[in-house]
């Protein structure tokens, strides 16, 4: 078999809370790495609370690439993140560093090592007129059309996650087929050879409990005040895409007077537990990855020494 000669990168997965960005900076320290954000919400300017993005101290000692790079306004594609992760990538290894993707978006995670599926663009009209179906009808019954007309699309998305509701919908009204069916990997070989560690806690009442810390931690830092901030802008609504991320979600609807605040974070919490749970699924399925359980004793240094066996002489 001949030798594989492909720089080599390293993605560090997991679900929200399990401690990413602190063994990423760690890593940091002892090897030559760019850190790259695989984070479809810290893209977005303005969003640094209720996002737990990393303060700007640890951005100017650690610098992560693909963070606040958009509007809130603004729409951003999983094929974007995948060409700006690459272009990325390429310079972190041009510098003769070693790529280090970090975050929880498995759809980027996805997009970026297997490609996209030549889907067609979105068509404005028809999204327009989805998105004021689901607000006379509820995401719900959207999703019960969508089971009827792709059943597989409907196991693999959520009843309540609008965004990929909206555009499986989309899909099959454009194309006429089920998207289902349309999808798949891209089959070319990836350009980096990869090392995948995954934090999956063995303990889950652990997690939901670092959660809830972390919620109430970002409430005393004023949360609550930087959505209100975001709604003040007045160019911004509850259906944006940058604005139906957990915890703005909850937070937009408590501000429109549909929860008190027991309720908001009630909700806020569920609906981050809710999401971690979804991480942990697609985590579990990537046979490729070694897990470990970020609650375990001198978890650093066990992803020091991985990092030191895959990159050899790459240490810094």
């Amino acid at each position: 078999m001949p030798l594989d000669s492909r720089p080599l990168a390293i993605f560090l997965m997991g679900p929200t809370a399990s401690g990413k960005t602190a063994l990423a900076c760690a890593l940091s320290e002892r090897f030559a790495l760019g850190l790259i954000s695989v984070d479809s919400a810290l893209v977005y300017r303005g969003m640094d609370i209720g996002t737990a993005k990393p303060d700007a101290a640890t951005l100017a000692r650690y610098p992560h690439a693909l963070v606040d790079i958009r509007d809130p306004a603004e729409a951003y594609s999983a094929a974007e993140f995948r060409a700006d992760a690459l272009a990325a990538m390429q310079r972190v290894s041009a510098q003769g560093r070693v790529p280090l993707l970090v975050g929880g978006t498995g759809l980027y995670f996805r997009a970026l090592q297997q490609g996209l599926s030549d889907l067609p663009e979105a068509v404005p009209a028809l999204r327009a007129r989805l998105a004021g179906e689901a607000a006379q009808l509820g995401w719900p019954a959207m999703h019960a059309r969508l089971a009827r007309l792709d059943p597989l699309a409907a196991t693999r998305i959520g009843s309540h996650d609008a965004q990929r509701l909206q555009r499986a919908l989309e899909v099959i009204e454009l194309t006429g087929r089920p998207l289902s069916e349309q999808q798949h990997g891209g089959r070319t070989r990836f350009p980096w050879r990869v090392l995948k560690l995954a934090l999956l806690p063995a303990d889950r009442s652990v997690l939901h409990a670092r959660i809830a810390q972390r919620f109430d931690a970002m409430l005393a830092a004023g949360f609550l005040d930087e959505v209100r901030g975001l709604r003040s802008r007045g160019d911004l609504h509850a259906q944006l895409p940058a604005m139906r991320a957990v915890g703005y979600r909850q937070a937009w609807e408590h501000l429109d007077g549909s929860t008190d605040p027991a309720g908001f974070r009630d909700r806020g919490i569920f609906a981050t537990r809710q999401l971690a749970k979804r991480q942990i699924t697609w985590l579990r399925s990537d046979f490729g990855a070694r897990q470990l359980d970020p609650d375990r004793p001198r978890l650093a240094e066990w992803a020091i020494d991985a990092l030191r066996l895959f990159l050899g002489t790459r240490a810094g």
